[in-house]
Parts: structure tokens; C-alpha cells; sequence
């Protein structure tokens, strides 16, 4: 029922910004902590930045100071600024939610590549 869609993604320079943003539709998602998580070729995923119901925020040591998420309740979407990239930062990026009261309904996007490169 619940789909999320992110889009934004492509190519930069390094140096260059992208916002990247995950529209939900199905369900409110107001009440869930999203998140966003990348890939890179051959590693794991990995959280890049979180953001729950209440606004809190974390990130991943690797982009504190770059990338900023942020949330549109009234849209029912989440974004994630991505400044001052880095060829490091190239990955596909993962769009997530979680209901935070119970912690077992969750759900993916499909992602969107983010290509970081002169």
C-alpha cells in the first residue's frame, strides 16, 4: 500500500549540490521516522542521514556539514540536501520509513543514482 519515490538524483561535479526528495503515498507517514541510506558498488548499505517523527535529526560522520534532511509533513515528504559533494558520495540512494511505535512497519523507494564526477 505504502510507496515511496525518490527522486532528485543524477550528475555532478564535485563541489556541486542536489536535493533529493521521497514523496510517500498510501499513508501518512507523519508518525514514521524516515531516513535516507545509500549504496555505493560493492559495499554495504549505509544510513546517511535520519530524521524522526519529532524533528530529531543524526547523520552519518561522513556528511555532517554537507547534507541536511528535513521533512513536509503536509506533503508527506521527506528531502535531503546534499551540498559541497564529494566523489565519495557517489552512490544509489535509498529512500526509508519506519513506524516508530512499533518499529516492524517499514518500507524502501527504489532508490535514485547519484553519480559524484568530473
Amino acid at each position: 500500500q505504502v510507496q515511496l519515490v525518490e527522486s532528485g538524483g543524477g550528475l555532478v561535479q564535485p563541489g556541486g549540490s542536489l536535493r533529493l526528495s521521497c514523496a510517500a503515498s498510501g499513508r501518512d507517514l507523519s508518525l514514521y521516522a524516515m531516513g535516507w541510506y545509500r549504496q555505493a558498488a560493492g559495499k554495504q548499505r549505509e544510513l546517511v542521514a535520519a530524521i524522526t517523527s519529532g524533528r530529531t535529526t543524526n547523520y552519518a560522520d561522513a556528511v555532517k556539514g554537507r547534507f541536511t534532511i528535513s521533512r513536509d509533513n503536509a506533503k508527506n515528504t521527506v528531502y535531503l540536501q546534499m551540498n559541497s559533494l564529494k566523489a565519495e558520495d557517489t552512490a544509489v540512494y535509498y529512500c526509508h520509513a519506519n513506524l516508530e511505535i512499533v518499529g516492524f512497519d517499514d518500507y524502501w523507494g527504489q532508490g535514485t543514482q547519484v553519480i559524484v564526477s568530473s
